[in-house]
């Protein structure tokens, strides 16, 4: 037998694995890292995250990603160039994040590794029938394997293309595995760049539902950048908080049609990026705008997106359902606060109650994702296996 195989096969019949859950998002500001102990597969999955942090990414590489970053003309030399340079970055984070922790990576099974998404193409958002859903994650799972000496999943998405998805969300199947309840409703949200959320209700498996649902820091962050001095983002929705909502502004955003599509459906910075932010105040016959007033703006629209999208699941029975949320946005305090206000019967915890906190959270899912393609159901076998030698 293949030594690699076999080493696979070991790792696939223990009683535990140890695996690294790496995620980096639309918001491009670093890469989670997280080490995860998992036993079982799937319903009898059991979870514990021994270690956890962010590694924030630096000038220089947030700049080289953006230039390539949902943008259709992309140059395809630095597409290639980053496709392997981001790899070798990442594996470098993870051996510096072992070192610090004082864990050999000989002591680590498995590396589930989402990649950059740098375009993403679901059917309805490209004009051209003869194609149809796509998208593609960067930073390859080889380069990743053989740096770090550590059997390597990545590019997961792919699978769910191939079986007619549009590549998004995954959280539908960790968020399953990890937080359903028989006795309380629960809804999953994360706010990165996009928010998505899954839908869990009470002892009813068949009827959860995962969907993006807009933006969550993509547009805020996007106009907080480009008009005040290359400041990252609105930090605890400061900016926000001193600004006044524009109404009209709002109602016009709202009215395009993605936010009146079906669910689940799924969505990127293709489309909610500056273009649509002049698109919404030609609509709204806004010509001038003070910056507070946008970035509150922005702000409110982002939180009504999410609370229109939770009433669509879940109705005004919501005074019965807890919200777990977690990504980037949960730390803008002007958003959170907005979203209470919108569905103010809805009960809000840390997802750390849980037993992962919320910043690690997309990083665990995905760890989920590999212990599920090694030692789970062949219902559930997503991601690409990259062996070090």
């Amino acid at each position: 037998m293949n030594p690699n195989i076999e080493a696979l096969y070991r790792i696939a019949a223990s009683h535990e694995r140890t695996i690294i859950g790496l995620m980096s998002g639309t918001s491009l500001d670093g890469l989670d890292i997280a080490i995860c102990n998992i036993t079982g597969s799937g319903n009898q999955t059991k979870l514990t995250v021994t270690h956890h942090t962010t590694i924030p990414y630096n000038a220089a590489f947030k700049t080289a990603i953006a230039q390539i970053f949902s943008i259709k003309a992309a140059d395809l030399e630095e597409v290639t160039l980053l496709h392997a340079h981001i790899a070798r970055v990442h594996a470098d984070m993870v051996l510096s994040a072992l070192k610090n922790w004082n864990i050999q990576a000989s002591s680590i099974d498995l590396i589930a590794s989402h990649g950059q998404t740098i375009y993403h193409a679901p059917k309805f958002m490209h004009p051209q029938s003869a194609y149809d859903n796509a998208t593609l994650q960067i930073g390859d799972g080889d380069i990743i394997s053989a740096a770090t000496g550590i059997i390597t999943l990545s590019d997961f998405r792919q699978k769910h293309i191939a079986a007619g998805g549009e590549g998004a969300p995954l959280a539908l199947f960790g968020d399953t595995i990890l937080f359903s309840s028989e006795i309380e409703n629960r809804i999953l949200l994360n706010m990165g760049g996009i928010a998505n959320f899954t839908y869990l209700p009470a002892g009813q498996i068949t009827h959860v539902i995962s969907t993006d649902v807009g933006p969550a820091n993509t547009l805020i962050d996007g106009y907080v950048k480009a008009n005040y001095n290359g400041l990252p983002y609105d930090a605890n929705g400061d900016i926000a908080s001193s600004g006044t909502i524009n109404e009209a502004f709002v109602d016009a955003a709202l009215t395009h049609p993605f936010f009146n599509a079906s669910f689940p459906k799924t969505i990127g910075p293709e489309l909610f990026n500056q273009d649509f932010i002049a698109a919404a105040c030609k609509e709204a016959g806004v010509t001038e705008l003070a910056h507070e007033d946008m970035v509150a703006s922005l702000s409110y629209l982002t939180a009504r997106v999410i609370g229109d999208a939770i009433y669509k699941v879940v109705g005004d029975s919501n005074v019965d359902v807890v919200i777990y949320a977690s990504g980037g946005g949960i730390h803008n305090s002007y958003v959170m606060q907005q979203l209470q206000n919108i569905c103010p019967k809805a009960s809000f915890k840390n997802l750390e109650t849980l037993g992962v906190h919320p910043d690690a959270k997309e990083a665990v899912l995905f760890a989920v994702l590999a212990n599920e393609a090694v030692a789970g159901s062949p219902t559930l076998s997503m991601g690409k296996i990259s062996f070090p030698q």
